[in-house]
């Protein structure tokens, strides 16, 4: 169990919506974190899911009837960190905007004072309705969240706007919710994963970053509060809620996508693995095997080469990965681009690294033109951006 909810207290609150069954993967999710679940439930919730069910799950108790216990939703409301329903139905979404409490779920909902965060799951035409659309729009001028829905296929049969969003996308809003916005100031820019160097139209080299660092990075800088533009090379992975999303391929629109951007920066982090090197000719054609005997290569623009040779340029953060903890080739690269910071990972230990979802970092940087190293446990890749991204602010305000 990791602790990112650790003494939190969250209300999540159930509706009579068919996605209904999806609540308890966000309960596990919740619980996994660390938060203690107070479970609250409409009658027609109770369709859907059983009281027990949830109650197994969350640990605790279901309400539902205001009166079993008087005065409940006054000690949740005064209690708890976080209100979260999931999934709210029409009829939910326009009793809170209109300031109806006529059972537990929706009394609650009025005496709370805290983050609240809605997650709507119905048919198309009910969501798009003006009346649903009045109340959401009135709701967010209130400071609630809405989260989704996504357009896909219905239970209904019918495909529209209405599906539940992803879980995972409101555990995070959750967790970003209660975290604390201490980059609300930053415009973060982070490079991440691999890039492609074609030899023909289906033949290309790479290499094997797959994109967590950055992504793991570009999710924490906005869980607290930083505007985050990602611009990553091809990846498997689904790309975090960032304020732009820049996908390219290659080395050179990297750097492209990088200049574009840099300007706007108030911090940068180059955790792609960009390629060195590239074919000296590319074929328009697919090119017959048995007609090549040997690939010529070249090299590819130096992003954080070019970069360092800016006249003002954001704080920036190099990564290096290396056969083994090389500190002195890192140190060399820290002077010759002209870095702020350097993280030096080994590449060749198998449990971490390239591929892996956990890694063991060096932070080198300097103060009073001294060489520092913080050498990480192995640790989660979030756990790794967290600890880059504090010490980037506490660098910052060195300065």
């Amino acid at each position: 169990m990791n602790s990112l909810l650790k003494n939190k207290k969250v209300i999540v609150g159930i509706t009579g919506s068919i996605a209904a069954y999806k609540i308890y993967e966000l309960i596990k999710l919740l619980k996994d974190a660390g938060a203690e679940i107070y479970p609250v439930m409409t009658k027609n919730a109770s369709y859907f899911v059983t009281p027990l069910s949830i109650e197994i799950v969350s640990g605790n108790r279901v309400l539902m009837n205001m009166f079993e216990e008087p005065l409940s939703h006054i000690e949740l409301a005064k209690s708890c960190d976080i209100f979260t329903v999931v999934p709210a139905t029409a009829n939910l979404i326009n009793k809170y905007a209109s300031g109806i409490a006529d059972d537990l779920l929706t009394t609650t909902l009025i005496a709370f004072r805290g983050p609240v965060i809605i997650a709507p799951a119905m048919n198309w035409r009910m969501y798009e309705s003006p009346q649903v659309q009045k109340s959401i729009e009135y709701l967010n001028s209130l400071g609630v969240k809405f989260m989704g829905p996504e357009r896909g296929l219905l239970a209904c049969g019918e495909e529209g706007l209405g599906r539940l969003v992803s879980i995972n996308k409101i555990f995070e809003a959750i967790i970003s919710s209660l975290t604390e916005k201490d980059l609300k100031e930053e415009h973060v820019l982070i490079t991440a994963g691999p890039t492609r160097q074609y030899l023909d139209p289906i033949r290309y080299i790479t290499n094997k970053s797959s994109g967590k660092m950055g992504y793991a990075l570009a999710k924490i800088a906005k869980r607290r509060g930083a505007k985050v533009t990602l611009i990553s090379g091809p990846s498997n992975l689904q790309p975090p809620e960032v304020d732009s999303f820049i996908p390219i391929q290659t080395t050179q629109e990297m750097l492209e996508a990088v200049m574009k951007h840099i300007n706007r920066a108030s911090i940068l982090l180059m955790a792609a693995a960009p390629l060195d090197f590239e074919p000296e000719i590319t074929y328009a054609t697919k090119i017959d095997k048995h007609s090549i005997k040997s690939i010529p290569l070249k090299l590819c623009p130096d992003i954080l080469k070019k970069v360092s040779m800016l006249k003002e340029r954001p704080f920036t953060v190099g990564f290096a990965a290396e056969a083994g903890l090389n500190v002195d080739r890192a140190k060399l690269k820290f002077q010759d681009k002209r870095l702020d910071m350097i993280v030096l990972n080994d590449i060749m230990q198998q449990d971490r690294g390239m591929e892996s979802d956990a890694n063991e970092v060096m932070l080198i940087y300097k103060k009073r033109n001294n060489f520092f190293e913080e050498q990480t446990s192995l640790l989660s890749k979030d756990e790794i951006a967290s600890i880059i991204l504090s010490k980037i602010l506490e660098l910052k305000l060195a300065k």
